[in-house]
């Protein structure tokens, strides 16, 4: 990349700037961190705020890659052998430390050692490692995924996967015998005796799970506004790993709107969202989330102007969400992954980028970002204008819908929440149908009956516009 593109990146995971050569410590740590994590670049000679090349004396710099040099050799342990260049820009000169992603993990500070002495890279800052993330290190030196190690509480014929054993059949068109669990490394001999694997707990509906991982759920929520403050829903997924992607995903289309788009001389139904790409981006997340990060859940929050799903985890190294259409494959969950691709939930060779590209292309009007905060991957499917097919002034124009059923109710009594609830058929007041009375309300197409809105009487009743809009939909 051309250095007046490096020097307007944000500073990042794989990105620092320092103006002049800092402290030893701050630089070993910096390289200890991009080398247990995705490698990095660091420049001297580059002002972070505000970003400019401020350069450093062209006679100092062989005395800076020395120092460089010197301070990772010393400092860092295993050997990290970075590659320092020189760089001139408009007549400023600087130095580029490139880092690559190691293969002798974890990385720490000689001094310090393993323990209080290893660091990560979470967003532009390092992080000092704690317990858990050391084990992920090691972890991957050896070439072994978290999902694949044993649990040794219960024996595998003691764990409950009849559930999984009945969806993997439906799905499959197989049984799932103990050659094909073998197969799949939901178990393993150790002393005459087969444990689950951690990923054979995960696709299991055994208490064992819930005691072990509670954290392995999906909290779903639709917000009022573009805000936390106010539920309009909420649910918590939390049964078996192979069966949460799909509930998660009726939840999201339970809040988003189906409007029309005229297509030449026919009239074509569209989702507000590109509802494959968010069904893809809650599969990746359940199949690529980081399960050893204890007590983190996936959440999937639906905003008036956004869906947004967080996962556990930063994003593989190999991996760039700004090079969708790539087919990029990487796998966090070497057991996980290749069973819901058998299952035929994903395609494990990188096509589930590929078809979120795609479809945003149909959705000019969204947009796509993506962050990792903290430990944790972020995408967000955010409104940038009002689509098309539901334009502001026209809010729906479904007649079967839910909203223009409660309009209907109304139109014939004026009636409460509660009466219109028991009118649904529903057991109790639904978060879709507060969402869609609030969004009655917002369009003028009732009103309520009292003036103190906490009124014992209060209900609602028809205006208008509302009757207009019965008309024109009859």
């Amino acid at each position: 990349m051309k250095i007046d593109i490096v020097v307007k990146q944000p500073e990042g995971r794989r990105l620092e700037f320092k103006e002049e050569l800092p402290a030893p410590t701050k630089i070993a740590k910096t390289v200890v961190a991009f080398s247990n994590d995705a490698g990095g670049e660091l420049y001297v000679g580059i002002k972070d705020d505000p970003r400019e090349i401020s350069g450093l004396p062209e006679e100092d710099l062989f005395k800076v890659e020395e120092q460089i040099s010197n301070i990772i050799y010393e400092r860092c342990y295993p050997v990290i052998m970075p590659e320092i260049s020189f760089m001139t820009f408009k007549d400023r000169h600087f130095v580029k430390v490139k880092v690559h992603r190691g293969s002798n993990m974890p990385y720490y500070l000689k001094k310090e050692g393993k323990l209080k002495g290893t660091y990560i890279r979470v967003g532009s800052s390092n992080r000092l490692a704690d317990e858990s993330i050391l084990q992920e290190l090691e972890r991957q030196k050896r070439n072994i995924s978290f999902d694949s190690e044993l649990v040794y509480d219960k024996t595998i014929d003691e764990i409950n996967l009849r559930p999984f054993s009945t969806f993997f059949a439906d799905k499959v068109g197989e049984d799932f015998t103990v050659e094909v669990r073998r197969i799949l490394n939901f178990s393993k001999d150790y002393r005459g005796e087969e444990y689950p694997s951690i990923a054979g707990i995960l696709f299991s509906d055994d208490p064992l799970r819930k005691g072990m991982f509670h954290y392995a759920k999906i909290e779903c929520a639709r917000f009022k506004g573009t805000t936390t403050e106010e539920f309009i829903d909420q649910k918590t997924i939390d049964g078996n790993i192979a069966l949460q992607a799909e509930e998660a995903y009726e939840f999201v289309l339970r809040h988003i709107n189906k409007g029309a788009k005229v297509k030449g001389v026919y009239t074509e139904s569209r989702w507000e969202y590109p509802v494959i790409a968010i069904r893809e981006a809650i599969r990746n997340a359940i199949v690529h989330r980081d399960y050893s990060l204890t007590g983190k859940d996936i959440k999937v929050a639906i905003y008036d102007d956004m869906v947004e799903i967080t996962s556990p985890g930063n994003l593989l190294p190999s991996i760039n969400f700004n090079e969708l259409d790539a087919r990029q494959s990487d796998i966090r969950n070497k057991v996980i992954a290749p069973v819901f691709k058998k299952l035929g939930i994903i395609d494990q060779w990188g096509n589930g980028l590929k078809l979120i590209s795609d479809e945003l292309k149909d959705y000019p009007d969204i947009e796509f970002a993506w962050f990792e905060r903290g430990m944790q991957l972020q995408l967000q499917f955010i409104k940038t204008a009002q689509p098309e097919s539901q334009p502001e002034s026209q809010p729906e124009s479904q007649p079967e819908s839910l909203y223009g059923r409660v309009l209907t109710l109304i139109q014939e009594n004026t009636m409460s929440t509660q009466e219109i609830s028991i009118e649904l058929g529903q057991k109790s007041i639904s978060g879709h149908l507060k969402k869609t009375i609030s969004k009655l309300k917002e369009d003028g197409m009732i009103v309520w009956t009292e003036r103190e809105a906490k009124s014992s009487k209060q209900k609602y009743q028809i205006t208008s516009k509302g009757k207009s809009f019965l008309d024109g939909n009859a």
